[in-house]
């Protein structure tokens, strides 16, 4: 698995799934939990190591449990989660610790790789709580890496106003119907990494373009797609349900695109 090295030393692998329907009823996000995790069980034998889920998603227990079954070593994975904004989670310091333990027991580790702030806190104090809290963890080696999600410039800014590490991650939406080229400018030009949720999100137009280019590397308009971004050094988290898709989502890695195929998939 091909991996980029973050902004406190650690690498993280260039494409992960995300998780936010497994487990759940009819695939849907907002559906009752089920218990079947056979897709993470099958991106899992596949060889996806970067295993992205979230407290929103009601789910990090099973996450936990199909990677402690899968029976491969824990440091194999990276394991990503993230921390709701809501008042909940993060009223005051105790809150916050009591909701990254609780992350740790369900997800069956003793650490988790990155952690992260799932959405901007607009409320400057528990912004600065949260964020010294997880730092807090750092320290303890509970929690190797820390980012935030969906955070603009101006989001980064406040944050780096006060933190005393540095976010290593950014998880933002980017696919060709709103690429935030200017926020991932901006976040390579401050060492913070760019992660792409959503990225297989395309018109009939895209699809027909990428479609045209992957002809000449026999691959699909998809694995065109997640290559260009990682090839620009963008991560993802597609998710699939279907092997099939999985295994292609990751045969993604193995070319490389011309310049000028980049080009033309710069002006999508």
């Amino acid at each position: 698995m091909e991996k980029v090295r973050l902004n406190n030393g650690l690498s993280i692998p260039y494409l992960g799934t995300g998780t936010n329907t497994y487990g759940k009823e009819n695939n849907d996000y907002n559906g009752e939990l089920n218990g079947d995790f056979s897709a993470l069980e099958s991106a899992i034998n596949l060889g996806y190591r970067l295993i992205d889920t979230a407290i929103s998603y009601r789910n990090e227990a099973g996450v936990g449990k199909t990677i402690k079954d899968s029976g491969i070593p824990r440091e194999e994975f990276f394991i990503t989660t993230k921390i709701p904004a809501d008042d909940q989670y993060i009223k005051n310091k105790d809150a916050v610790r009591r909701t990254l333990d609780q992350s740790l027991e369900n997800l069956q580790t003793d650490y988790i790789d990155l952690y992260l702030i799932h959405k901007p806190i607009e409320d400057e104090e528990k912004l600065r709580l949260t964020w010294e809290v997880l730092e807090e963890y750092v320290g303890k080696d509970k929690i190797k890496t820390i980012g935030v999600s969906n955070f603009s410039i101006d989001d980064l800014n406040r944050l780096d106003s006060f933190a005393t590490v540095k976010p290593a991650v950014n998880q933002i939406k980017s696919n060709p119907t709103e690429w935030n080229n200017e926020w991932i400018k901006y976040m390579f030009k401050e060492d913070i990494r760019p992660q792409a949720w959503g990225p297989m999100k395309t018109t009939e137009a895209h699809r027909e373009v990428l479609g045209n280019i992957g002809t000449a590397y026999n691959k699909t308009w998809g694995q065109v797609l997640l290559r260009y971004q990682t090839q620009r050094g963008v991560i993802v988290i597609p998710k699939s349900h279907n092997p099939e898709n999985q295994k292609a989502n990751l045969e993604s890695l193995d070319f490389t695109l011309s310049d000028e195929d980049m080009s033309q998939i710069d002006l999508l």
